[in-house]
Formats: structure tokens, C-alpha cells, sequence
């Protein structure tokens, strides 16, 4: 069996052991520690507040979505956490169902830009079958998510897969496509690895603008006009298999992966989690 045929099994599982990870988050640029603990079946993965008076839960389904920017920012009440996407890709990935995920501040660490650490700790906490069913969504019709030339679109297909196209006015990125099918090829080595990255004349920018405090040449790739600034990239359309990565991360908020062909050009964490939305009424309608 291929390691993510967990991404669509049909019965649900939750971590055999405790995991715990410490970092820096990419946007607040605070040091928080991480601790993934087992769950009871048909509880989801929810995330709790353990820095915070009664330790509040914020359950990672797409409604807890409060905003966009730049990663995926999830709340319940005046309690929020971002940065979910990469260890939320990791977990749906790993086929971990259920799992009570507490944070000891509002932005989980970005560890080394990747959901690599992630998968690593989960594969060796293990895991354990529940006896509940799983569910899964199951597309029936294009659906497609726009903003100017940038799109994103679910249709139907026998298993999930996802493709993913970039764009960049910088030589060292270009044009990117990569596809990916949990059936097909393992996440651990074919989009886990692939690291977050930015743009060099946009990081004073946005320092500006309060983010990426905690980004450093450790945790992300930067471009310039004259190439990548810290060589040597894992694959050589890294870009393009991270973007792809955060859309893992963006569509588990629905439980599991659908089972659809899932395609996104130039798209963002907001169009991910639009069709997210948009696939979640459309299951929610029968």
C-alpha cells in the first residue's frame, strides 16, 4: 500500500502516540510549541489554545476560516490560529482523522518551511484504527472558483488528484505545473519537502505590514531578479509543489481530500478556500 492511501481510507484513525514540535511561526514571528495528542472518533482535528484562559477549541473545518493573507488564519470566538496549512496537509495526508492539536500561542512554528518535520514526527508517533467510517465528498460537476486569470476548479474524477500551475515575472520560477494523486505517488517524498518561498522585493514590504517576522534564509526560499538567493532547491519545481502542498492543507479542512480532480493556476490560500466553502454547501445540499 502506498503511504497516503490513508488520505481517502474508508474507516478513521487518530495518532497511536503524542507528538510535540517547537518553532518560530512565519508571520508573528513567536516561538510556539506544538502537542498533536490522540482524539475520540468523529471528533476532527481541533486545535486548542493552551496559552489562553479555559483553553479555548478552534475545530479545523471551513468555517472556522476567519482570514487569508498569506497563509490560513482559523478562529472560534475571540481565539484564533494561523498558519495551519502545512501541518494540516501533513495530517490529512497521514490519514489522521482525529486529533486534539494544542498550540501554546496564535500561529503555529513554520519549523523549516516545509510539512516535511511534520510527516516525520507523525510517521513515528504511529497510528491507531477507530471503528468510525470516514467521509469523503465527492464531486459531480465542474466547479470553478475565479479571480481574474487565476482560478481554481474541482471535477469529477475516480480519485482525488491535484494539479497545480505558478506564474512568475522572475526567470528562476516562470511557469510551474505539478500534479499529485495520493494513490499514485507518496506525499512524505513527492510535496511534503517543497518549502514556502518569496519574493526579495516584497519582504520589506511586508515587514511593513506585520508579516513574516519570523522568516528567515533557514525556513524559506527567496527569488530575485538574479535567481534563488538560498540554493539549492529540493525539486527543481519546488514553487510550484509547495503551492500544491498548501492546497493539501486548505482542502482538509473538509475532513479528507474529495475525491475530484482538483486544478489551480495562480490561485491563493482565499480561492482554496473558497472552493473549500463552496464544496462544503454543495455536500451540505445533498
Amino acid at each position: 500500500m502506498k503511504p497516503n492511501d490513508e488520505a481517502i481510507a474508508s474507516q478513521q484513525h487518530t495518532l497511536a502516540n503524542p507528538v510535540v514540535q517547537t518553532g518560530v511561526g512565519l508571520h508573528l514571528g513567536l516561538e510556539t510549541q506544538v502537542r498533536i495528542l490522540p482524539a475520540a472518533a468523529n471528533s476532527g482535528r481541533v486545535f486548542v489554545r493552551s496559552d489562553l484562559p479555559n483553553q479555548p477549541s478552534i475545530p479545523a473545518v471551513v468555517t472556522s476560516v476567519k482570514q487569508t493573507q498569506l497563509s490560513t488564519e482559523l478562529a472560534a470566538g475571540e481565539a484564533t490560529v494561523r498558519t495551519v496549512e502545512h501541518l494540516m496537509a501533513a495530517l490529512v495526508a497521514m490519514g489522521i482523522d482525529n486529533a486534539r492539536i494544542e498550540v501554546s500561542g496564535p500561529e503555529l512554528p513554520l519549523l523549516d518551511g516545509s510539512a516535511q518535520p511534520w510527516v516525520t514526527a507523525l510517521q513515528a508517533a504511529g497510528k491507531t484504527l477507530q471503528s468510525a467510517p470516514g467521509s469523503t465528498i465527492c464531486v459531480e460537476a465542474p466547479l470553478w472558483i475565479r479571480d481574474g486569470d487565476a482560478f481554481v476548479v474541482a471535477m469529477p474524477a475516480a480519485e482525488p488528484r491535484l494539479t497545480y500551475g505558478i506564474d512568475f515575472d522572475l526567470p528562476a520560477i516562470g511557469n510551474q505545473w505539478h500534479s499529485w494523486s495520493p494513490s499514485q505517488t507518496s506525499f512524505e517524498a513527492d510535496i511534503a519537502p517543497a518549502r514556502t518561498f518569496g519574493l526579495a522585493h516584497q519582504i520589506d514590504y511586508l515587514r511593513s505590514q506585520g508579516l513574516i517576522k519570523g522568516g528567515s534564509l533557514e525556513n524559506a526560499l527567496v527569488c530575485d531578479r538574479d535567481g534563488w538567493v538560498n540554493p539549492p532547491l529540493r525539486f527543481e519545481n519546488e514553487p510550484a509543489r509547495h503551492k500544491l502542498l498548501d492546497l493539501v492543507g486548505d482542502l482538509s479542512l473538509l475532513g479528507n481530500l474529495p475525491i475530484a480532480h482538483v486544478v489551480a493556476y495562480k490561485a491563493s490560500h482565499t480561492l482554496h478556500v473558497k472552493l473549500a466553502k463552496a464544496l462544503s454547501q454543495l455536500s451540505a445540499s445533498g
